[in-house]
């Protein structure tokens, strides 16, 4: 099968418009934090206020407001990372002159459509229903989208695998470039944090609190973590193979190893499972397919969030995975980006171009019970090999091993 490599990226969040704003949040170790409404009475009194929640930006380079008014919210996101996304890749003109697939993951879809689309039925019977809210309310609505508007005529998947959605979406695009089942794809993954997705989160209790003195907020692996900061924005890689891109002189961001995930049998469908053996075992044949043992990786991009199950259990994958063995340093992106809306995705691509990560915020101290401690900020010697690793509530787990160019 034909290298597969990436080409361009898109990305846009609370942390602004793209790669270099999503570096300089990172560098910094704080995250881009707004209050989220609480005028519709959906929270507890007592219940999470904040989020990193895309903040007004101008979409109008990428997006014609005419198209943007017939889009929702989250189709409007993944437009605009799609179109940044090809042309940091040099090909905003023509690019639908080969085949592309478009493969996005979202964890909720287009919320705030759907909630209105519910109420106008609710309060005046099924004949309100609007075609428009309709058609923007469903969760492939975004891929669709953004097929329609570069011209994509290959497969058009939407991924709903929660937490591991973005990888996972990373890893079926991939798979179908180096089969030559397309020449490019399109992959990444969108949401929306609308009040209504906050407060059920928050009733679950996913979401970051205060701890003692420290502020509301998410902590990767730390002793104190008691959930994940939730956010919203879009993340778009161009996808192709390194004959095609090297043939057009394009930059290559990072090559792709190996992708390719599990489940844990373990989980309940909304609950962290315990099958941290059976997962690190997957790991490891994942990364000897690859041709790398675990003292081959120079670093990992974990998809530890705050969440106090969740990052249990990825502890325990990434040590049993190891062995015994010291982790090279483990970077926990979404301490600063949030959990859904893709900021991780293009984390994942910076850590193969050697950029500052800063501190994970508001540490406090590493958990007796996982045993790994995140990168506590400053340069680290150029990578070469970066795994990125993603579980999910309900049992997916889904990693990508890139090759830094």
């Amino acid at each position: 099968m034909e290298t597969v490599v990436i080409t361009g990226v898109g990305t846009l969040g609370s942390y602004g418009v793209g790669l270099s704003r999503l570096a300089e949040v990172l560098a910094a170790g704080t995250p881009k934090v707004a209050e989220v409404a609480r005028s519709a009475q959906y929270h507890r009194k007592d219940g999470a206020r904040t989020a990193a929640l895309v903040a007004g930006e101008d979409l109008a380079p990428w997006l014609a407001p005419a198209l943007a008014r017939r889009m929702s919210p989250p189709s409007k996101l993944a437009v605009a990372a799609a179109r940044m996304a090809l042309g940091d890749a040099g090909l905003a003109e023509g690019a639908a002159s080969v085949s592309i697939a478009v493969v996005l993951a979202t964890a909720f879809g287009p919320t705030s459509f759907t909630e209105k689309l519910l109420k106008s039925i609710l309060a005046e019977g099924p004949e309100s229903a609007s075609p428009f809210l309709f058609m923007e309310c469903v969760s492939n609505a975004p891929a669709a989208q953004v097929a329609i508007d570069c011209g994509a005529t290959g497969p058009n998947v939407t991924i709903v695998q929660r937490e591991a959605g973005a990888l996972v979406a990373f890893g079926r695009g991939a798979t179908a470039v180096a089969e030559g089942r397309v020449a490019r794809a399109l992959v990444g993954a969108v949401d929306e944090m609308t009040p209504l997705a906050h407060a059920v989160l928050d009733r679950f209790g996913a979401l970051a609190r205060p701890c003692g003195a420290a502020p509301e907020g998410s902590r990767p692996f730390d002793r104190c973590r008691n959930g994940f900061l939730a956010s919203e924005g879009a993340t778009v890689l161009v996808l192709e193979t390194e004959t095609a891109a090297v043939a057009r002189g394009a930059r290559i961001l990072s090559r792709v190893l190996a992708s390719g995930g599990a489940f844990d049998a373990s989980a309940s469908r909304v609950g962290w499972g315990h099958g941290d053996v059976v997962l690190a075992r997957e790991l490891r044949r994942l990364l000897a397919r690859a041709g790398c043992g675990p003292g081959d990786v120079d670093r990992v991009v974990s998809g530890a969030s705050g969440s106090v199950a969740g990052d249990r259990l990825e502890g325990c994958v990434l040590r049993g995975a190891w062995e015994g063995a010291a982790l090279p340093p483990v970077l926990a992106p979404k301490g600063v980006t949030g959990e859904y809306g893709g900021g991780f995705l293009a984390a994942t691509v910076l850590a193969t171009q050697a950029v500052v990560f800063g501190p994970t915020p508001c540490w406090g101290g590493p958990d007796p019970a996982i045993g790994v401690i995140p990168h506590g900020g400053g340069p680290l010697p150029a990578p070469h090999c970066v795994l990125a690793s993603s579980l999910a509530s309900g049992g997916a787990a889904a990693w990508v091993l890139l090759e830094a160019p």
